[in-house]
């Protein structure tokens, strides 16, 4: 059997659990958001502009052009389209911190793609996967629901994030306080999150990992250099690079993980790329950031408070 044909099996309660997770997970990110960040990103637009522009426009036209000159089985080309639809991961944040990088832009970067996720997630996975024919025949197949997708990240996404700024703003002082631990067991809950994912398949995960290792290794780094290449050409500091250039790497896989299971029937490509991004992204962020943490940017404040 190909991995085209194997489709990976959650049981109701399993789906459930990983549900409640990535909601929960959501929630605390959101113990994070003020509308400060906000209202800097209107006062200071350009780089998260330009970093937003990269995470749901410049990334997925890329991936596609890499889909074209790489030709992967249909259901991995599918699950590149996916992780390239995701918003920015929360643990950007934490690896531009210790990049040395900008980490409020990172934070109102990964704050704003992630409300945008709700619509343009759905959107660029449809549109990205329509264009190329092996993909948009297999989402013909599955027959599925833009509109499901929406919902389902509302309630994935924008419900969680809405009570954790209401949460934040009506309650700042606990919300500061459950924040701290909220960020120290993110990750730990992520890990869990991706293990349950494999548990109950790891005989198919080892079976087919080696066939999208080098794909993934491929598009993060793509999506790494470009980020710090687009940025550095719209003349943004050492710092905004290097919070574009994380962000753009660090994707929400996750919340894609979800939308395999609950919409394409756990299609075995798909699952395995963004199983293996979940993993990957860990790794190569941690190895990047460690790199700039021991090259501290020189930093040169001009008249509008951007770095240079």
């Amino acid at each position: 059997m190909g991995i085209d044909e194997v489709q990976l099996n959650f049981s109701s309660t399993t789906m459930l659990i990983m549900n409640i997770l990535i909601g929960f997970i959501m929630f605390g990110v959101a113990l994070d958001l003020k509308a400060g960040d906000f209202k800097k990103a209107i006062r200071q637009p350009k780089p998260v502009l330009i970093g937003l522009f990269g995470q749901f426009f410049m990334l997925p036209a890329l991936t596609y052009v890499l889909v074209i000159i790489i030709n992967p089985l249909p259901s991995i080309a599918l699950g590149m389209f996916l992780v390239a639809a995701c918003p920015g991961g929360n643990l950007s944040n934490f690896l531009t911190y210790l990049a040395k990088g900008n980490t409020p832009l990172s934070i109102s970067m990964s704050s704003i793609s992630t409300v945008m996720a709700i619509v343009m997630t759905p959107l660029n996975l449809m549109l990205w996967g329509s264009l190329y024919p092996e993909t948009g025949a297999l989402l013909r197949e599955i027959v599925i629901s833009p509109l499901e997708i929406f919902f389902t990240i509302v309630i994935l996404l924008g419900i969680p994030l809405a009570l954790g700024m209401y949460i934040r703003h009506r309650y700042s002082e606990w919300a500061q306080k459950a924040n701290v631990w909220m960020k120290r067991f993110s990750i730990g809950f992520f890990i869990i999150f991706v293990l349950g994912a494999l548990a109950s398949n790891f005989q198919y995960f080892i079976e087919f990992v080696g066939m999208v290792v080098l794909v993934v290794f491929i598009m993060n780094l793509v999506a790494i250099l470009s980020g710090y290449g687009m940025a550095k050409l719209a003349k943004l500091g050492e710092p905004e690079r290097r919070a574009v250039s994380i962000e753009m790497g660090i994707q929400n896989s996750g919340l894609g993980l979800i939308l395999v299971f609950n919409f394409f029937d756990g299609l075995g490509g798909m699952a395995i790329v963004a199983a293996w991004w979940s993993i990957w992204h860990v790794i190569s962020g941690l190895i990047i950031a460690t790199y700039w943490s021991r090259k501290p940017p020189k930093i040169k404040i001009d008249e509008s408070g951007i770095t240079a």
